[in-house]
């Protein structure tokens, strides 16, 4: 009996480990690892995961990790497929046509043409495919944003699309003199016609406004109402911008962008940011508002939160959200979050100094609260160990029976770890990108704590795929 219990522990630990990379590693740079260590050390565990437990490296497409390896998953389990079953491959299918309606259109587009590169083209992956390209709302837009990508799944999933003038448009251009749809008319007239430009979407616009010379502020002016959301955003999302909306962010986004701001700005905008950053926290919280008791939050604000050139201060976004989160979720009154730097007011919080987080947790902890909640690298270095140890005596001696709740949250994949960086044996850590996932990767992170067993690891799965593919069966 004590061989299978180690043998479960074992298991829930790898599931565990995994699902920590899944949600924060994308294979870029990270502030202590290169790319290529980060690429590495990610397929190296993808491969384990799904030779060893194949049925949990399916489930966690029903979980809150990111589309990177999302994609990464739908790949491997079609180019496997052999190794699955009957019933695992009906699961299988359930969960990566769930996720495929989730993720976005480039992306989808991107896995479809790696799949093609290695040959997988199976009647199984050819229906997947021609499900997802069905239920896409416009294929003229498709054909005009994604026109490659489209191209690609065409011809992969021997779809019958390359009839009439779609098919036209995509395989024989210039053979009509105009298009019935006025989007692909759009695209033939924007050739030779500026105003014919405005019709199309932002970032096909974008080439053709370049080509014709237009002013930049001209063209974005005028293509506003075509732009997506998340397109203006990336246009306006910048120091000085105006006319942001603020309430169409969600938190993490908002709390990007609040950091993109110079400190001055930030202190004239303090009422309407700290507003925006609490509604959208209250969002995020939904019916866990104010449920949580009492909670202390150590938040690192020291320099290595500033990231790396591809994850620009994305560490320190996700602290701040989780500060306004945490606020959101604890009692009335009942919060309070320490910065590493020292610092007291979040709204100004910017990369510098070292980790001190033992010195933190301790403050923290004379609080008394319900809930302790850490958010950081995991680099403790203001003395190196002092957090674990400070943890380790703080459950053995003080707190045996585990009144307060205690998890450490991790933004950053470590790859020469194969998982995100922990504090201490006694504390569980969850990988977190968005600060919004932050109560499911609490209650993931329980299981580490070893309050529960594999088997309600796996329950928890299954449940999770069956509210995912729900309606798909």
């Amino acid at each position: 009996m004590a061989q299978e219990s180690r043998a479960d522990l074992v298991a829930a630990e790898d599931v565990l480990l995994f699902v920590n990379a899944a949600v924060t590693a994308t294979g870029q740079r990270e502030f202590h690892s290169a790319a290529d260590e980060q690429r590495l050390s990610l397929a190296f565990l993808h491969a384990y995961v799904r030779i060893n437990y194949r049925r949990v490296y399916a489930a966690v497409l029903a979980l809150d990790i990111n589309d990177h390896n999302a994609a990464l998953v739908v790949r491997h389990l079609l180019e496997s497929a052999g190794e699955a079953s009957a019933d695992d491959k009906r699961v299988e299918g359930r969960l990566i046509a769930a996720r495929l309606a989730v993720l976005p259109p480039q992306r989808v587009y991107r896995l479809l043409r790696a799949l093609r590169t290695a040959k997988v083209n199976n009647r199984r992956t050819r229906a997947i495919f021609r499900d997802w390209l069905a239920a896409r709302p416009d294929p003229a837009f498709d054909a005009v944003k994604y026109r490659p990508g489209l191209k690609a799944a065409v011809r992969h999933a021997h779809l019958p699309s390359a009839e009439g003038e779609l098919g036209d448009f995509l395989f024989r251009p210039g053979h009509r003199a105009r298009y019935e749809h006025p989007l692909l008319d759009a695209h033939r007239r924007a050739h030779y016609e500026q105003a014919a430009l405005y019709e199309l979407p932002f970032t096909v616009a974008e080439g053709f406004a370049a080509k014709h010379g237009v002013d930049r502020t001209v063209f974005l002016k005028g293509i506003a109402p075509r732009a997506t959301r998340l397109e203006r955003l990336r246009v306006q999302a910048r120091p000085g911008a105006a006319g942001v909306d603020l309430a169409s962010m969600g938190l993490t986004r908002l709390a990007l962008f609040v950091l993109s701001l110079g400190l001055d700005e930030r202190s004239a905008r303090r009422a309407e940011l700290t507003g925006a950053l609490r509604a959208a926290a209250a969002r995020a919280a939904g019916p866990h508002a104010g449920s949580w008791g009492r909670v202390s939050a150590v938040l690192d604000d020291s320099y290595s939160s500033s990231g790396s050139g591809e994850k620009r201060r994305r560490p320190l976004a996700v602290a701040l959200a989780c500060h306004f989160l945490l606020e959101a979720l604890a009692g009335a009154g009942a919060y309070r979050g320490r910065w590493t730097s020292g610092g007291t007011d979040p709204l100004l919080v910017r990369p510098r100094g070292a980790t001190p987080l033992g010195s933190c947790l301790l403050d923290a902890l004379e609080d008394g609260p319900d809930r302790l909640v850490v958010v950081s690298d995991g680099w403790d270095n203001a003395p190196p160990g002092l957090a674990g140890e400070v943890l380790r005596v703080w459950r053995a001696r003080l707190d045996p029976d585990r009144r307060t709740r205690a998890v450490h949250l991790n933004p950053v994949y470590d790859a020469d770890g194969f998982d995100v960086r922990r504090l201490a044996p006694s504390v569980p850590t969850a990988g977190i990108r968005d600060a919004e996932d932050l109560p499911a990767l609490v209650e993931i992170a329980e299981f580490a704590e070893g309050r529960s067993g594999l088997a309600e690891l796996y329950a928890y799965l299954d449940r999770r795929t069956a509210v995912f593919t729900e309606g798909r069966r």
